[in-house]
């Protein structure tokens, strides 16, 4: 998953992203170290997040606004 390069691209913190997605630092960190898998609901909060489509989040495709 391309969550670690999106938030690192967009220099925001593992403890902003959290905070902003009403979520745990820990479990950003375990999804962008593949420890956790996020669910579809997860998916769809980083994709809107990010502006991005869950396919390119997913790393299924290199644009970041292919099938969005």
């Amino acid at each position: 998953m391309r969550l670690k390069e999106l938030r690192k691209s967009r220099k925001i913190s593992q403890l902003k992203l959290a905070l902003d997605l009403n979520m745990n630092q820990n479990s950003i960190s375990r999804y962008e170290n593949g420890a956790r898998e996020a669910d579809y609901s997860t998916l769809i909060k980083f994709a809107d997040y990010f502006d991005v489509s869950i396919d390119y989040l997913l790393g299924r495709t290199d644009n970041p606004t292919f099938f969005k």
